[in-house]
């Protein structure tokens, strides 16, 4: 390796190409050292030697190094643009963005080649911080272009990356998304900290996506691998993002690392991201309860402003309005929102306007911002998408909620209710078409969820990357149809007959009502949710303790707890709301994801009756006339399950050249073929929920588990689904009313009945009730009343309930 001055610097420049920041600085030393160095290459060593101490945790001695470089005379004015485009970035980094832009312009003037492409590339970044997009994105694709004319794909990949992120400010989720899979496998290759770089703006669009555990485990990872590094900005960046996005479930933990970083920011004389973390400390502090003074947010927003983050600065000025109104503080104008305001900042104006009304105007405002919320989602077709991205209207629907139950007016409330539940249904998907890469991937799965037990599951890095790469496809390739539209509650009365009610339960955040429609009337019943949440305590544990222990000494003793609570949550849940029906005798029933556990087939008042857990009236309503076609059913049995095999023929009897798949016919690939071609499906399998990703929930077939992803990938699914696995049934709460879990995968697919229990359900009990389900079924009924029949025919009663339309 040669030692001159020129040589030394380029080696340099090399290290600090690869994050190795500590032997950068010992090359760049040596290089200035050098006796041959002349006074222009002594000026670029200066200006390379400012980045690795801006890098590390010194940006004001880099940036006097610079300044100081560029003062010198006899500069070449190709060194001179270089030095002003290396100012422009410690510049960026410190918030002053006007000087930041003038000297990265100078620089973008006076350069070209991979020079210019990479001030092209910083100088997009002070556009994306001012929210000026389309300057952003010509930058951005000016570097693509020279990058990819040189061939270095490193660089390229990165600018690709970068429109990604563009496309994430933008809002556009899937593009974001898309541009920054694509481009990470080549910036991973480069090192541990390029991989990390990335995956701190992959971490914003997967929080912004609603997907906070997954957003916030990548950004704690990335925060230590920069922590190792040295990286002092980096990290602090990594833990501001970090607070951010638990701003919404754990505000106190937020708040403390909002002012971590704060702290970590003005050590570093960054005092711009010190301002952005101050900020996002105060909302976590009112979201914790304790809404900091007035005259805190008016410094936070005045920081803001003068560091250049006009768009921050008004969300701070909201948040202090929402917080003036809860406090009866005297209310300042709201803020006007930027030209290109991003639809966080409206949401939250919306919210702002909406706290300081009451009653109808109250509401007007909500629902206006909810709007908003939906033509964001129209975008999207996948179901995990639709519901994660409902976390952005969490507190407006609540809002909303809240206004509507204090109105009385059943209309009012039952509209808002189905607001909640539209919320992340609205969207009609557009199937896939056959993606054999994706198929592989979840065949690949598949092998690893047979070979990793416990934790290792979800901590696995070759898991955790198919898992990625899986949603994302699914997520880029479902399109978006048709809306489905909301009902009104006269139009709900107009199509009911004498017996059949509806009851919208609705979950305000502190108070649970039902909103009771029959053919004649519509009333508001309160319910005691102090006593609800008594009843449910523990209610899980006791159902399966129930299924485990059904002889012996302790039988009737568990069986005889389990019937007390059960009449206990009936008297508290079901009784009130019956009394208002008027005797029907059917229910179709909307509930929120705080009684999503609820095994409402098991109440005492559930006996006899034929009812449908709808994820929305509307649904129900679109649905409900048409015509069903139950004249083929295929069965399959999954592995290490005794009774399945018992189960799936004796209820295949029943029916007429019914196909049953067992021992290593029941693959993945032959269920999902069987489920293309038949109206009922039945699976007798091992289940689990996965609470972390619902859609990863699966069974346990003889090659590996068939995941929720898999379902997208039939093309024409059954008509009524029966699943036959222990929690197959449960759900996730997601943001407010969201919940997500295998019958959602069913139904957003276009299943119109999913049979199926919440809990674990004895083996011979559930092989003897289905068996007199399919009874019904192949009888004609509709799976609601076919269910109700079959467990007053045998005298159980189980957690099986039906989710669904058909009713």
């Amino acid at each position: 390796m040669g030692n001159s001055g020129r040589e030394l610097w380029q080696r340099g420049r090399a290290a600090l190409d690869s994050q190795r920041y500590a032997q950068a600085r010992r090359l760049l030393d040596r290089a200035a050292a050098a006796p041959d160095a002349d006074a222009d290459l002594q000026a670029r060593i200066a200006g390379t030697l400012s980045y690795v101490l801006a890098q590390t945790g010194d940006p004001a001695g880099g940036e006097s190094l610079v300044r100081e470089a560029l003062a010198r005379d006899g500069l070449t004015p190709e060194t001179a643009a270089v030095l002003a485009g290396q100012l422009g970035v410690i510049c960026t980094r410190a918030g002053r963005l006007d000087e930041a832009e003038a000297m990265l312009t100078r620089a973008v003037d006076g350069l070209t080649g991979m020079a210019l492409a990479n001030c092209l590339m910083n100088r997009s970044l002070v556009h994306m911080q001012r929210r000026n997009l389309d300057a952003c994105t010509v930058d951005l694709e000016r570097a693509t272009e020279i990058y990819e004319s040189a061939g270095d794909a490193s660089a390229a990949a990165e600018a690709r990356h970068n429109l990604g992120y563009a496309a994430l400010l933008a809002g556009d989720l899937l593009t974001a998304l898309d541009l920054m899979a694509r481009s990470r496998p080549v910036i991973a290759a480069e090192s541990e900290v390029s991989a990390a770089m990335s995956d701190l703006d992959r971490a914003e669009v997967l929080r912004d996506a609603g997907l906070v555990d997954e957003a916030e485990h990548l950004l704690e990872s990335v925060a230590v691998i920069f922590g190792a590094a040295k990286m002092r900005q980096a990290r602090a960046e990594a833990e501001f993002h970090l607070a951010r996005s638990l701003l919404q479930h754990e505000p106190a933990r937020a708040a403390k690392i909002a002012g971590a970083a704060a702290r970590r920011f003005r050590a570093l004389g960054s005092d711009s991201w010190a301002a952005r973390s101050a900020a996002v400390r105060l909302d976590a502090r009112s979201a914790s309860g304790a809404p900091p003074r007035a005259e805190e947010f008016t410094e936070a927003a005045d920081a803001l402003t003068a560091a250049g983050f006009p768009t921050e600065a008004t969300a701070v000025r909201l948040s202090a309005a929402v917080a003036d109104a809860r406090t009866g503080r005297e209310q300042a104008p709201l803020p006007r929102l930027p030209r290109q305001a991003p639809t966080p900042l409206k949401l939250r104006a919306a919210e702002a306007r909406a706290a300081r009304s009451r009653g109808a105007a109250a509401r007007r405002h909500v629902a206006g911002g909810l709007d908003l919320l939906s033509d964001w989602q129209r975008s999207f077709g996948a179901l995990d998408l639709q519901a994660s991205v409902a976390m952005h209207g969490t507190n407006l629907i609540f809002q909303g909620l809240r206004s509507a139950a204090e109105s009385g007016d059943p209309s009012i409330l039952f509209d808002w209710s189905e607001r909640a539940r539209h919320l992340s249904q609205q969207v009609v998907p557009v199937r896939p078409p056959h993606d054999p890469e994706l198929a592989s991937d979840l065949a690949e799965l598949r092998m690893l969820r047979a070979e990793l037990t416990g934790s290792e599951w979800t901590t696995h890095p070759q898991v955790r990357a198919l898992r990625d790469r899986v949603r994302e496809r699914q997520w880029t390739a479902t399109g978006a149809g048709d809306t489905r539209r909301r009902v009104g509650i006269d139009e709900v009365r107009a199509v009911l007959d004498a017996t059949t009610a509806v009851l919208s339960y609705v979950f305000t955040g502190a108070d649970l009502l039902c909103v009771v429609t029959t053919r004649n009337h519509a009333r508001i019943v309160r319910l005691d949710w102090d006593e609800v949440t008594r009843a449910t305590q523990g209610l899980r544990a006791d159902l399966d303790v129930a299924a485990a222990v059904r002889s012996g000494p302790m039988a009737a003793v568990v069986a005889g707890a389990l019937d007390e609570r059960m009449r206990a949550l009936g008297a508290a849940l079901l009784a009130p709301a019956l009394s208002a029906t008027e005797g029907a005798s059917r229910l179709v029933l909307t509930v929120p994801g705080a009684l999503g556990g609820i095994p409402w087939g098991m109440l005492p008042q559930m006996a006899g009756v034929p009812s449908v857990l709808t994820t929305s009236v509307s649904r129900w309503f679109d649905d409900r006339s048409a015509p069903r076609q139950v004249r083929s059913a295929g069965f399959a049995a999954g592995p290490r399950v005794p009774r399945a095999v018992e189960e799936t023929r004796a209820a295949a009897s029943v029916w007429r050249n019914a196909t049953v798949l067992t021992g290593p016919d029941a693959r993945v690939d032959a269920v999902t073929a069987l489920a293309d071609r038949v109206d009922v499906l039945h699976i007798a399998a091992h289940g689990r929920h996965t609470v972390d990703n619902p859609l990863f929930a699966g069974f346990e077939l003889f090659d590996g588990t068939l995941f929720g992803y898999d379902v997208d990938l039939i093309p024409d699914v059954p008509d009524t689904v029966v699943l036959s696995a222990c929690e197959l049934g449960r759900s996730s709460v997601r943001w407010g009313e969201e919940a997500l879990g295998m019958t959602r995968v069913w139904l957003h697919a276009g299943t119109r009945a999913v049979i199926a229990a919440p809990t674990v359900v004895a083996d011979d009990v559930a092989g003897e009730l289905l068996a007199a389900v399919h009874a019904g079924l192949s009888a004609g009924d509709d799976p609601a009343v076919a269910l109700a029949a079959a467990s007053d025919t045998t005298g159980l009663r189980t957690p099986f309930q039906v989710h669904g339309t058909a009713l």
